[in-house]
């Protein structure tokens, strides 16, 4: 399988709206965006899709992306995929039946919860820890906002990574299948997935180690909770007798998308549960740098609470995770292939549960001719060396190594420094007049207007 080209981006910039606090570079645990003119410009390559700019922005000044829902009604047979944390989004005295009801008065024919594919998915976790070929800790890949992160910050830990498919792409492989197997075209299925984040949106559209996703649409979870919702309260729905598919996951299944799901189900050893994404970049360069090592396991996740604190989550996320384990304690610790057919695929899912190599895309190559990326590094050393250190993002930068960087790379002077300016000043070397038009193409016009001191009678 081979690896895509260039990353898919859910995150959008709305720069009618955009008021150029650079909220989003300061909390970018990338340092995927920069401010020109006063609006942010997003580096591709560096950028996870973890949303934390998204949560940042004061203005709502950043979108996210997803498919037209009315698509669904372009295929006889629209197959909803189905997070099981996003029934814990509706209060309690919401039940599982009217939330299914509701689902199907919108039009899917059939729903599916993503995590009935984990008792599969479970089987190759244990086979590839208990490797002695594959390097540690074996990392997850469930979470595409870490795997992202390791291509383009850890590079060196791709190899880490447990390669296999998370329950998503296995649960849909196996939709796909069963349905064409009971004699239905390719082309009349079409399977939609609710997103509780814009990292599984991204993963769909550009999958890192597959070829193609076989998920037709991508549904927001804050949009489609808010229709779902509005249809329980008008009451305009046909109450189901069953709860179907709701029915069929195992505690340890419901557990999964929360925090130590997946350490939960794995055999002794020394494995970790990380979540948050910048708890996790901490943990990783300390992994990295061999400060901690004899770890077995890594389950990371970009999310507070992992898949219960995505960014498209409706709920607050401890609720969510409260909801979720109490509907966890009801279930049963196993589930019958009768109970959950997708089991009987296991051979067949197992077989085609691989991905390819991933392949790192590390944010501090400077060049791809090796000569010239040691001197632009060699450049940017001496550069950085000049620097105050303070990270103060007043040159439109997240820190003085990524201006420094930028500068070696002929994409920034380092006239945006702050305090070089006032060093150029002293000595001369620059005007008042000069500094200002510098900072006025890094934060735009508006933020150096002399209107704004008549307001404040400081004139």
């Amino acid at each position: 399988m081979t690896q895509v080209e260039s990353f898919h981006h859910a995150l959008k910039f709305k720069y009618d709206l955009c008021i150029g606090c650079s909220h989003c570079t300061g909390v970018c645990p990338t340092g995927a965006i920069h401010v020109e003119e006063g609006k942010p410009i997003l580096d591709s390559n560096r950028c996870i899709d973890c949303g934390r700019c998204y949560l940042a922005c004061p203005v709502s000044a950043i979108y996210i992306e997803q498919d037209d829902f009315q698509t669904i009604y372009n295929y006889k047979f629209p197959i909803l995929l189905l997070p099981s944390i996003f029934s814990a989004q509706f209060p309690e005295r919401i039940n599982q039946r009217a939330i299914l009801s509701a689902i199907y008065h919108l039009g899917f024919k059939y729903v599916y919860e993503v995590e009935k594919s984990i008792d599969v998915l479970k089987d190759a976790m244990i086979h590839a820890i208990t490797d002695d070929n594959k390097e540690k800790p074996v990392i997850s890949t469930y979470c595409p906002a870490i795997v992202r992160l390791i291509q383009v910050k850890f590079p060196s830990l791709v190899n880490n990574l447990l390669l296999v498919k998370p329950p998503l792409d296995l649960t849909s492989l196996y939709i796909k299948k069963a349905f064409i197997e009971q004699g239905i075209a390719e082309e009349d299925i079409g399977i939609f997935y609710v997103s509780p984040c814009a990292a599984k949106i991204a993963a769909i559209k550009s999958p890192v180690g597959d070829k193609k996703s076989h998920i037709n649409g991508i549904i927001n979870m804050n949009f489609f909770y808010n229709k779902v919702f509005r249809i329980i309260k008008q009451g305009i729905y046909e109450l189901r007798k069953e709860e179907s598919d709701f029915d069929s996951l195992s505690r340890n299944n419901l557990l999964w998308s929360l925090t130590e799901g997946e350490i939960n189900l794995l055999p002794e050893g020394r494995n970790l549960a990380i979540d948050e994404v910048h708890n996790v970049s901490d943990f990783l360069e300390k992994i990295e740098n061999e400060d901690i090592t004899d770890i077995d396991f890594l389950e990371l996740r970009a999310c507070d609470e992992s898949c219960a604190g995505g960014i498209l989550c409706p709920g607050n996320r401890f609720l969510i995770a409260e909801r979720q384990k109490k509907r966890a304690k009801k279930s049963n610790h196993r589930v019958s292939k009768k109970e959950n057919e997708l089991l009987k695929y296991k051979d067949y899912l197992l077989d085609h549960i691989g991905v390819g190599k991933v392949l790192p895309r590390s944010m501090d190559k400077l060049d791809d001719d090796i000569s010239v990326a040691m001197r632009k590094m060699k450049k940017s050393f001496e550069l950085n060396s000049y620097l105050p250190q303070v990270d103060c993002r007043i040159c439109g930068y997240q820190t003085c190594k990524d201006l420094s960087d930028a500068i070696a790379n002929n994409q920034a002077d380092l006239k945006q420094c702050i305090f070089i300016q006032r060093i150029l000043e002293q000595t001369d070397k620059l005007t008042q007049a000069e500094a200002i038009k510098i900072n006025k193409q890094i934060w735009g016009d508006k933020k150096f207007d002399k209107n704004t001191l008549k307001g404040m009678n400081l004139e």
